[in-house]
């Protein structure tokens, strides 16, 4: 190896060395994305949260439950006293699947008769509604098998033997379990979140670069209206793609869409608070367009994996669920999901409004005042 070679080997690592802060976002890069990877990025659900309407409230009723229970792949979460309150529940998604048990099933079951219980699931998410209903009906089987092994132990014969119990499902919002379904309204998140806050973020450090933005500096234009100006294109931009996803989602892969449009708009102007605030701080913090692209990647990576984009949430492990809250993405996703496919109204996801609100303006000050406060 010649000395030139050398020469120019040693410059190169002098110049990664004299940029510690993109150094270090590339170093950590693939260790998030190994931790993310390797626990986010599964479909094997667990602890999907159930909702039950017990009539009965039997030994026997109480026996079926510990069945779901003990099972692993349901959470006893909520137990309710109509099917209107379990219906909120799952237009809400605090419950994914819901379980009626009639007032008559104590009867059925400890007689010779056929007792019929009926879960409910949330098809506005096909992965953790497949997965429930398979394991809704096999818990089923056996619970049935266990009734009749009990039966034949007490009469001591096999004649009259029918099927004790039956597992009626019922899929909500999603009956063929679309996947498209959910992921258009999906993608609508995903655009509003990526490309927002990359082209805010590029583009005010392109003007840095290119000395444009001092030349703005000494103009009578206030930094306010500098902010404004720079980041109302990307919010008109924004809304016309959602415009187009949701146009070719309902039309071309025949996406419903049940809720109010003025409200889908809105709350999408409200998330869109939080990308462009997310993109205007990621360009306080860079000196060029590919450290801004680095640091925004930084905070999409665990949005994407952590808001139930790809994965159903409740396959990861409790402390990405809990980590999971930090991600405004995740209350988008819920919200548009919930607007489009279940067509509920604001006071079912108001909590995730707020949320919204919380993190879009708290985001959006940080950004502006520490935008002005560079241009000062």
């Amino acid at each position: 190896m010649n000395l030139r070679l050398i020469s120019l080997i040693r410059k190169e690592f002098i110049q990664i060395l004299r940029d510690p802060r993109t150094l270090i976002l590339v170093l950590i890069m693939p260790i998030m994305q190994l931790f993310l990877l390797g626990y986010a990025a599964t479909n094997d659900v667990r602890n999907v949260p159930l909702a039950v309407f017990d009539q009965d409230r039997s030994p026997a009723a109480r026996k079926l439950l510990a069945a779901y229970r003990t099972a692993d792949y349901f959470e006893l979460a909520y137990e309710v006293d109509s099917e209107e309150e379990l219906r909120g529940l799952i237009d809400g998604s605090q419950a994914r699947v819901g379980l009626i048990i009639p007032p008559d099933y104590s009867t059925q079951v400890n007689g010779n008769g056929q007792a019929q219980v009926t879960i409910i699931l949330d098809g506005s998410d096909p992965t953790s509604a497949s997965t429930a209903l398979s394991a809704a009906q096999l818990i089923g089987q056996q619970h049935a098998t266990q009734i009749n092994a009990e039966r034949i132990a007490r009469q001591r014969s096999l004649s009259g033997l029918r099927q004790p119990l039956e597992v009626r499902t019922q899929v909500w919002y999603n009956p063929d379990m679309i996947s498209a379904y959910f992921m258009i309204p999906g993608v609508i998140g995903m655009i509003l979140f990526a490309l927002t806050s990359i082209l805010t973020a590029t583009a005010v450090v392109r003007e840095r670069e290119r000395g444009t933005i001092e030349q703005l500096i000494v103009t009578p234009i206030r930094s306010g209206e500098l902010v404004v100006g720079k980041i109302l294109p990307y919010v008109i931009l924004a809304f016309l793609m959602v415009i187009e996803v949701m146009t070719i989602g309902h039309y071309w892969f025949k996406v419903p869409i049940e809720g109010n449009l003025w409200l889908i708009m809105g709350v999408s102007g409200l998330f869109l608070l939080t990308s462009l605030g997310i993109g205007l701080l990621a360009s306080t913090f860079a000196r060029t367009q590919q450290e801004a692209m680095l640091i925004v990647w930084f905070t999409l990576l665990p949005s994407l994996f952590l808001s139930g984009f790809f994965f159903p949430l409740e396959a990861m492990p409790k402390f990405l669920q809990w980590i999971s809250y930090l991600m405004p993405l995740r209350y988008y996703l819920a919200v548009i999901r919930s607007l489009m496919l279940k067509g509920v109204g604001i006071q079912v996801i108001q909590t995730e409004v707020i949320a919204l609100a919380i993190f879009g303006f708290g985001l959006m000050t940080a950004a502006a005042l520490r935008f002005r406060k560079r241009l000062d």
